[in-house]
């Protein structure tokens, strides 16, 4: 998919009735390691990648506080991730010994994992109904594992499929792109920093000091991507404690460096050794691109990632039409 594309069809196309457009139920694809080619080679790949550049390029120098339209679809999505945010305060974590990885998520989880269809259908129109089972995968795979109580980028990945699949059956549209990111996805962030913290979640498949962080990535490349030619934000000046507590309502990624610092302890440097290492890039355009890089590199063309994502009709296997 172009850059320039934003739906791979028309809302037409997209909307047809169920008879010509079969939806299906999304399943695992990727088995083995050889099986990444077919992956990088999918309609899924040039979609999703298409996707979040596109949105990349759309909140581009802007503040998360700016005007910006918010459709009924928008307002529908926040209250699906509400209604998730209130069923955390429902469940409390439990008495355990061990610390990490509180059993009360696998409670929160099944009321998820029983009530996807009816959450999505409160977001999705009627005459879209069938589409609902295949979209609702992906909202359940975007929590975190309920058997590991894990959660990582793998997860995060679902969730922006899940938003790239209510773009490609019409429900959001292209004046939907700042909302997507300023209003859904910082309230999923929101909701899934709550989940991390109640139930002392682990990161999964963590690099550790090496990796980006433990939990998320998009954010990183958007809230790059925010911070564009800022009149004087430079990357050196998120490392500054009073700059992240001034400026993190307005920008995703000083968002998440304060997030991190208040989960973590000691010095910057030594917990979050790449981000360290970010803030001495000279421009925002630079970490931009080579947080894009990182981010195929890292998280699409890594096998233990992969290998968790599922694929239906509207993110193919199938390998892009030439």
């Amino acid at each position: 998919m172009a850059e320039s594309e934003w739906q791979p069809e028309s809302p037409e196309e997209a909307a047809l009735p169920p008879p010509y457009r079969n939806f299906m139920i999304p399943k695992k694809e990727i088995n083995m390691v050889p099986d990444m080619g077919k992956w990088k080679r999918s309609q899924a790949y040039a979609d999703y990648t298409g996707f979040i550049l596109k949105l990349n390029e759309s909140i581009k120098g802007k503040k998360l506080t700016c005007e910006y339209k918010v459709s009924e679809p928008i307002e529908k999505l926040i209250d699906l991730l509400n209604t998730l945010d209130r069923w955390i305060d429902e469940t409390p974590p439990v008495d355990q010994p061990s610390r990490f990885g509180n059993k009360a998520f696998r409670t929160w989880y099944t009321k998820l994992d029983q009530g996807a269809e009816n959450l999505v259908a409160t977001v999705v129109p009627s005459e879209l109904s069938d589409a609902i089972s295949e979209v609702a995968v992906y909202l359940k795979e975007s929590v975190g594992n309920s058997t590991r109580i894990d959660y990582g980028t793998g997860h995060e990945a679902a969730f922006a499929a899940f938003l790239c699949c209510l773009c490609k059956i019409g429900v959001l549209r292209v004046d939907d792109q700042l909302a997507i990111v300023f209003k859904v996805f910082n309230r999923y962030l929101e909701v899934m920093r709550k989940l991390q913290k109640t139930y002392r979640m682990e990161p999964a498949g963590s690099q550790g000091v090496w990796g980006l962080d433990d939990f998320q990535f998009l954010p990183f490349i958007w809230g790059s991507s925010q911070l564009i030619d800022h009149p004087n934000l430079e990357p050196r000046h998120f490392v500054d404690e009073k700059v992240v507590n001034e400026n993190h309502k307005d920008f995703m990624f000083l968002e998440c460096i304060l997030f991190i610092t208040e989960m973590k302890t000691g010095p910057f440097a030594e917990h979050s050794n790449q981000l360290w290492n970010i803030s001495a890039v000279p421009s925002w355009a630079k970490v931009n691109q080579g947080l894009i890089r990182m981010y195929k590199a890292e998280c699409l063309e890594k096998f233990p990632v992969i290998q968790h994502f599922k694929f239906g009709s509207l993110l193919s296997i199938q390998p892009v039409a030439s």
